[in-house]
Order: structure tokens, then sequence, then C-alpha cells
């Protein structure tokens, strides 16, 4: 009970979703750089769902290697639990991932970014409407409001937004939303009763085996034989592990709202480190950035505001 109360509170929420968020927003240009190492084409994307394979593979050991030693005890899922770790893999790995990969290399940085960011929305609809495990209120309506429109302000620049869809672009873009706001949701409903980091762990696991024989199956190619590259795929691997059993252990203990709306810090902090990190425009810096830094801080405040 003294677990379940430190872990509901605010700024406990707060600290260790941002971690969790600084570390998903390294991805983005960390994936980048990696993809440079190892001469992956951005239409590659068979070596590009390897590469992936092999860092959720590695994630999911991390993850079960250090739960193992933290619990005392080795993490594998009971024979009931199985359905229920290779359900959670699908979405959020698998799915997810694999429809990612191939709707970024149909649509254009800036709808992806603002895709993505919709996930808050979709995270918070489907746990209220259908599993019903929390009530949609007008303050949670109004913060993902005021976080999204900070994600488009952010990302839109010029003439890069169209309204034109593709299904195998931006149909699949929104599609890997979805995947993800169910596995948000299922990670809810099953951590009531599993342990939370065995199903981080195994999930990534499976899921990462899976996208691996689909990326070799498909052609791709993947060798990694230095220490700079192995370093990039072990920090890849460090960031899922790391964020992914965090931000599990918090959806378990918290309304999937209260967690899922600081996924709108994700895209930003995204920005702000490829400026950093890979010199891509200045727009991280300047009034946008501040005013969706703003707009992103203000809705997480409004979605967990109590009377």
């Amino acid at each position: 009970m003294k677990k379940e109360k430190l872990l509901s509170k605010n700024i406990i929420v707060c600290l260790l979703a941002l971690i969790c968020c600084m570390l998903w927003g390294s991805a983005f240009p960390c994936v980048k750089i990696g993809y440079k190492m190892l001469g992956i084409a951005a239409d590659n994307t068979a070596s590009q769902i390897l590469f992936a394979g092999y860092r959720f593979s590695l994630a999911g050991l991390l993850v079960i290697i250090a739960g193992s030693i933290a619990q005392k005890k080795i993490l594998v899922p009971k024979v009931n639990e199985i359905p229920k770790v290779m359900a959670l893999s699908a979405f959020q790995t698998i799915i997810q991932y694999l429809l990612f990969y191939i709707g970024l290399a149909n649509t254009t940085g800036v709808k992806a970014s603002v895709i993505i960011g919709s996930n808050v929305f979709i995270a918070v609809i489907v746990s209220s409407l259908i599993f019903h495990l929390e009530k949609l209120s007008l303050n949670k309506a109004i913060g993902c409001i005021i976080g999204f429109a900070g994600i488009i302000i952010i990302n839109i620049s010029g003439g890069e937004f169209d309204m034109n869809i593709r299904l195998t672009g931006e149909g699949f873009m929104f599609i890997s939303t979805f995947s993800y706001a169910f596995s948000s949701v299922l990670m809810k409903k099953y951590s009531k009763s599993v342990n939370p980091v065995m199903m981080s762990g195994w999930q990534f696991l499976f899921g990462g085996i899976v996208m691996s024989l689909m990326g070799i199956i498909s052609g791709g190619k993947v060798i990694i034989d230095s220490a700079p590259e192995w370093n990039m795929l072990f920090y890849l691997a460090f960031i899922s592990a790391v964020a992914y059993s965090l931000w599990a252990v918090l959806l378990k203990y918290n309304p999937v709202s209260k967690v899922a709306v600081y996924g709108f810090m994700n895209p930003v902090i995204g920005v702000i480190l490829s400026a950093l990190l890979l010199n891509e425009g200045q727009q991280a810096f300047g009034f946008k950035g501040i005013i969706s830094l703003f707009l992103v801080c203000i809705g997480i405040y409004v979605v967990n505001f109590r009377k």
C-alpha cells in the first residue's frame, strides 16, 4: 500500500514520466545516428525493421536479467500469462513498430510527429470509452487538446504540412498510434494481476525476435562490427528497457490519462535533442519551441488538475 501511495503522488509520477520522455526523446536522433553508423538508407525498411528487432530483443534480455536480479528470482511468465504477454507484444512492439517504420518511409517527418502526438488522445479515449477504466472528464479532454496544440506548433513550418493521406504512409502511422494506445491500456489492465516488469521484458524479447525474423526474411541486412555501433545498439536497448518498464509501473498504479498525457513531451524533447545532436533546425529554441513547451506543460497540468 505504501508503494502504491508513493507511485501515485503527482510529483513522483511527473519525475518518473519525464525520465521516460527524456529517454524516448533521445531515441529520435540516436536512431538516425545508428542508421548512419550502419549505413542503413532511409528507404531500406527491411534493414530498419531488423535493426529494431535487434534493439528490442536486447531490451527484453536487459529487463529480464535486471528484474530477475532485483527480485531475486528468474522472471518467467506462467502458462496462463503467456497469452497476455503475446497480446501486449503484438500491440506494443510488433504492430506498432512495423507500421511505424513503413509509414515513416511514406510520409514527412512533420506529419509523423503530429500523428504520433495524437497517441495521448487515443490512449485516453480507449481507456475511457472502450475499456471503461476511467471517466473521460472535461478537464482531460481540454488538457489533451492544449497539449496536442503544442505538438502541432513545434512541428509545422512553411508548407511541409498538407492534408494528403496515403494508407501506407499517414494511414499506417495512425494505426501505429492506435496500437500503442491499446498497449498502454492492456498494460494497465494486465498489471493488476501480472508483474509489469516481467511483462515488459518478455513482450520486448518476443516482439524483437519476430521483428528480426521479418527483417531477415524481407532481405534486411545489419552488420554490427565496431565498438561505437555496439554502444549505440546497447543505448537504444537501454532506452526501451528502462523507459517502458518505468512507464509500465506507473500505469499499474495510476489512471491511464494521468500517465499518458506526459507523452506530449516526447516529440518536444525529440525536436530539442535533434536540434542539439543533429543540427536539425532552430525551431526548438525559438519562439515556437517556447510556446510549444508551455502549451504541453499547461495540458499536463489541466489533465491532472483536481479541485
